[in-house]
């Protein structure tokens, strides 16, 4: 038994939500009194919660005399975690419970181009009792299977039977080049202009593989991971890239200049979702897009 009375305890100590409220409770309130009217409990449950809390983790917490209720050093070091871990539970109740009020739309590099901004629109006019916020996540399902988004915009098939998918709109593929490079000059580059150069290629989420030139006319590659360093490279002339047309429309930066690949294929635009748990706008959003991207 330690100085305040209170047994210490071996093991892992059994702490529940309930009672790291009550602390915060009787804290914030000043008192067992009040704590009990916020919480909705009698004076003796906020007593007894508190007891509880108190043998759980074998320390006192709290200094009671007839008129104040003042922590202990431990208690002052309890309720600092118990805020914290209220604080993540409520987010994450929150988190599990706004499916209905927002959508997530993950991208990897680059959202939907010369679209995005209509989509916003459009979505704000049509389904205001959604909020639709964009997040970009530099991973393969675009924040898909990290959680981080409720529907993903990608430019190729996800080889995961998790998710499901529909493809949205086609962009064209153009090449990304040093504002001063000579092929700048041109309104458009064939593959065979870029077969001597560095391609700079993201293999999590790029469209871009040297297998869109034949096998013995490929270009060099160098592999990176961030669009804006892609950016930075390119604009020193040390690299080319390839990308859909969305990239240009969203990243417009002096020094590099774009350029349509004239005889590549263009780039499948697909959203996907999780096939056991898709949002409530999953079709909604699908039809908005395909039809900006029909022109309609």
């Amino acid at each position: 038994m330690n100085d305040a009375g209170v047994t210490p305890v071996t093991g892992t100590a059994r702490v529940e939500l309930r009672q790291l409220r009550c602390l915060v409770a009787i804290l914030d309130e000043g008192g067992f009194t009040d704590a009990a009217a916020v919480l909705g409990v009698s004076q003796a449950a906020v007593s007894r919660t508190l007891a509880s809390l108190e043998r759980a983790l074998g320390a006192s917490l709290l200094r009671r005399t007839s008129r104040v209720v003042t922590p202990t050093a431990t208690g002052l070091r309890v309720a600092a975690h118990a805020r914290r871990v209220l604080a993540e539970v409520d987010a994450l109740v929150r988190e599990a419970t706004s499916g209905h009020t927002r959508l997530r739309v993950g991208y990897a590099w680059a959202a939907l181009g010369r679209h995005t901004v209509a989509l916003q629109h459009q979505w704000a006019a049509r389904h205001p009792e959604t909020e639709l916020r964009l997040v970009r996540v530099n991973a393969g399902s675009a924040g898909l299977a990290e959680g981080l988004c409720d529907i993903a915009v990608v430019r190729r098939p996800l080889d995961d039977r998790r998710f499901d998918s529909v493809i949205v709109g086609l962009e064209r593929r153009l090449c990304a080049l040093a504002a001063d490079d000579p092929l700048a000059r041109r309104r458009s580059v064939r593959l065979a202009d870029l077969s001597g150069r560095v391609l700079l290629i993201d293999r999590r989420t790029g469209t871009t593989t040297p297998d869109l030139w034949p096998a013995d006319a490929r270009p060099a590659t160098e592999e990176i991971h961030d669009v804006d360093d892609w950016l930075t490279v390119i604009a020193t002339g040390h690299g080319v890239g390839m990308t859909a047309e969305s990239t240009a429309h969203q990243y417009r930066r002096p020094g590099i200049a774009y350029r349509p690949v004239r005889d590549a294929e263009p780039v499948a635009v697909r959203l996907a979702w999780w096939r056991d748990d898709p949002h409530p706008a999953t079709q909604a959003v699908v039809e908005v897009l395909t039809a900006l991207y029909r022109g309609r």
